[in-house]
């Protein structure tokens, strides 16, 4: 049974809310780039450090048991919550981006001159470095996929892009900037209609989204425990069944290997061919336990809840005079990213910050977008599952008075 939506309990189980900013009441509204935390994942951390912790996989001893049965414990929370079809599905990362480094890196081999790799231009650089240096170093050819006017996806310009020289689409699930959400499943269709695979970054639509990744029909899937309430330096990388066997190995050492002799070496099957060296332990366990506070909570709920956080927040930006918001496609997540006139970002932000309002500014490591935008910047409020419509009012009171100084 969910746990009922009671956004008061909710954040007193997050120890950081209690604090002021400037002699203000924390307003915290950086979701985006990274959540806070709840109490069950402090204590995970703290708990398995102080009853149980020792390396895992490689030890005979109770330490070592407790703590592999307690980090693959972990991997069967990721794979429930993200419906995939077992835990070798899964792998550990140390964040999504290495999950879309290891799966580019893993095709490189593969990779022809004039092999094409399809992107969007809203796409966070986690997403496009790693395909540039398949076009500098193997000779992929990157193509881009433009937006409509409301910061949506262009599907027709999307299938124009796909072709038989495509080898992987890579679009993100949900934009970090624009806060829209893509069609996935259109984007899978047409993909796999040429024979390409398909990369979703779901760093931002974990959080805020049902995500089934065998409903969506994707190769890879990728998304970041910080975002998602939990520990930072620990990420997953989804691979479809047969998917990641046909990567190949990302780096070598301990673990993802079987057998080491002097004149060869044989390797382990996924996902632990993936997981060289002493893995991220703790931060494993915390995710686990953050999914698992995560999924007390009908997920409508959740979403119900930062829509009208969302909307709240676009009824008091329309008073601002001189502010543009961008990213208004129909059915995007609560990420509200905006420019004012004769004001940058960066000194947006640092007045909100007096108010004890924090929000983002700057490209949102999405530059390509910034040119389609024509900015060079924006500030950004992202809303998350304990922020409130009396915070909303305090981003806008803080927002009037910041543009009364600015402008």
């Amino acid at each position: 049974m969910a746990r009922a939506f009671d956004i008061d309990a909710i954040r007193a189980e997050f120890p950081i809310l209690q604090r002021k900013v400037n002699g203000k009441p924390l307003v915290y509204l950086d979701n985006a780039a990274s959540a806070q935390k709840p109490n069950a994942v402090i204590d995970a951390m703290a708990e398995q450090s102080r009853t149980a912790y020792a390396n895992v996989h490689r030890g005979i001893h109770t330490l070592a048991n407790e703590t592999t049965e307690a980090y693959e414990a972990a991997r069967e929370d990721v794979r429930r919550f993200l419906n995939a079809p077992h835990v070798d599905n899964i792998v550990f990362a140390r964040g999504a981006t290495e999950g879309i480094n290891i799966v580019a890196n893993g095709i490189a081999g593969t990779i022809q001159p004039g092999d094409e790799i399809v992107l969007s231009v809203m796409e966070h650089h986690s997403n496009i470095v790693p395909w540039h240096v398949l076009r500098e170093r193997y000779g992929a050819v990157l193509r881009w996929v433009s937006l409509t006017e409301d910061g949506a996806l262009d599907m027709e310009a999307l299938a124009a892009a796909i072709g038989p020289k495509t080898k992987m689409v890579a679009i993100s699930h949900m934009s970090n900037v624009l806060g829209t959400v893509n069609d996935a499943e259109e984007v899978v269709r047409l993909a796999h209609g040429v024979g390409a695979k398909v990369l979703l970054d779901g760093c931002q639509a974990a959080v805020h989204l049902k995500v089934d990744v065998q409903a969506l029909g994707c190769d890879y899937y990728v998304f970041s425990g910080h975002k998602l309430y939990g520990p930072t330096g620990i990420g997953i990388l989804y691979g479809a069944p047969g998917k990641l066997d046909e990567l190949r190995v990302w780096q070598g050492g301990g673990e993802m290997i079987e057998i080491v002799e002097m004149d060869r070496v044989t390797y382990n099957k996924a996902p632990h061919k993936f997981e060289a060296g002493t893995p991220a332990i703790l931060e494993a366990i915390a995710l686990g336990a953050a999914i698992r506070w995560y999924e007390q909570f009908e997920m409508e709920d959740v979403q119900a809840h930062e829509a009208a956080l969302y909307d709240r927040a676009m009824d008091g930006v329309r008073g601002v005079n001189g502010l543009t918001v961008h990213g208004t496609a129909p059915g995007k997540g609560a990420v509200l990213s905006f420019s004012l006139e004769g004001a940058h970002p960066h000194d947006i932000a640092q007045l909100l910050d007096r108010y004890g309002v924090a929000v983002r500014a700057g490209h949102h490591c999405a530059q390509p977008l910034m040119t389609h935008l024509g900015v060079t910047a924006t500030a950004r409020a992202s809303f998350g599952i304990y922020n409130t419509k009396a915070e909303i009012d305090a981003f806008i009171e803080a927002l009037h008075k910041a543009r009364g100084m600015l402008i």
